[in-house]
């Protein structure tokens, strides 16, 4: 079995800590140990790091190298450029077909925050059971705690089967992010959960998928294949893959494919995409205020606040739900509820060509 951790992506709602040269997943947010590092320490009971691949950009390569010593340098996947998910997986399965003929693949973003380890590890030792037994795509849902947009949502059909002390579901359909209204009724439906972005399939099944769904993205894995291990892949690989599809695995593979399976993640998930989301998972004061990064703050008449200042004091008085974080270089003052749009002050950057905050 392999582990396959896509550490892409931007982390722009994390902004101003997560920048392009330090990606959130590159940071220490929920612990000690970078998000990266527990991700990997979170699969390790499970497979081994000689088995677990991980796939990012050139830029981020080194670092990922210096903080995970225990994964062989050639487990480091270089994707040439970001092509969303479909090209992602495909590429990491080409990696592990080269390695093993066939053999199952547990895919996993870089980012995530997990509370239960120990559950963790029984879902997705169970859904490798049932991939390999059913050759289907198995992906791992989220109980939905609040209506949110910025998930996609899982359609939980009939009970298929028990393995391994864990129900697994068919699925009945995969939904892209919806708006409010659209998220909100799926909650009131109950049979909806949040896409946790995990999946677990063998690499065999997952490339015949892409045949079958993205067949020009998969001329072009199959070009990159040939490639591969060859004095040209060098010069072969980035070309053709900078001309496959951008497109995620959900919309160009899941929603329409008709062997999809779920189970449950109740192993308090979290994919600490934006400031509120830290605060939620946060230990907190009787007031419900957060202080993270190491620093000092005095929150007086203040409730429900996080204050990430690794240096500097920072005081709160009179403020109700507020999120304010300090780094060397940028200060970020936002109303709780609203970090998700912290990535509007990322594009706001890049449009007056302000790229040293980037």
């Amino acid at each position: 079995m392999y582990a396959v951790i896509m550490a892409g992506g931007r982390g722009t709602r994390f902004w101003p800590r997560s920048r392009e040269k330090k990606p959130k997943h590159l940071l220490d947010i929920t612990s000690a140990k970078t998000i990266i590092q527990e991700t990997v320490d979170r699969i390790k009971p499970l497979i081994s790091p000689n088995n677990i691949l991980v796939i990012t950009g050139k830029k981020h390569a080194r670092t990922l190298i210096k903080q995970l010593p225990e994964i062989p340098s050639k487990n480091i996947i270089i994707e040439p450029e970001g092509k969303n998910t479909a090209a992602c997986i495909g590429l990491a399965a080409l990696h592990i077909r080269r390695i093993v003929p066939d053999d199952i693949m547990v895919v996993l973003p870089s980012d995530h925050a997990i509370a239960d380890s120990r559950k963790f590890i029984d879902v997705i030792d169970a859904a490798a059971k049932i991939a390999a037994q059913e050759d289907g795509l198995v992906t791992i849902g989220i109980k939905p705690s609040s209506v949110q947009t910025g998930f996609g949502y899982i359609e939980q059909a009939d009970s298929f089967q028990h393995i391994a002390n864990e129900e697994v579901f068919r699925v009945k359909s995969i939904r892209e992010k919806p708006d409010f209204q659209q998220a909100q009724a799926f909650i009131q439906n109950g049979n909806f959960y949040w896409n946790s972005g995990m999946f677990v399939w063998k690499a065999s099944t997952i490339l015949k998928e892409i045949s079958r769904w993205l067949p020009d993205l998969y001329a072009g894995l199959m070009k990159i294949n040939e490639a591969l291990g060859t004095p040209d892949e060098a010069a072969i690989v980035p070309r053709v893959y900078k001309r496959l599809a951008s497109i995620s695995i959900d919309y160009g593979v899941m929603e329409k494919a008709d062997n999809v399976f779920m189970l449950q993640g109740d192993f308090g998930w979290n994919d600490v995409g934006s400031w509120d989301a830290l605060w939620e998972i946060s230990s907190k004061d009787n007031k419900g205020n957060v202080l993270t990064g190491g620093g000092n703050a005095i929150f007086e008449d203040t409730e429900g606040s996080l204050v990430y200042s690794p240096q500097k004091l920072v005081a709160l008085v009179g403020i109700k739900d507020l999120i304010v974080v300090e780094t060397k270089d940028a200060l970020l003052i936002c109303k709780k509820g609203c970090s998700q749009d912290v990535k509007k002050i990322v594009e706001a950057l890049e449009e007056k060509h302000l790229k040293k905050y980037l």
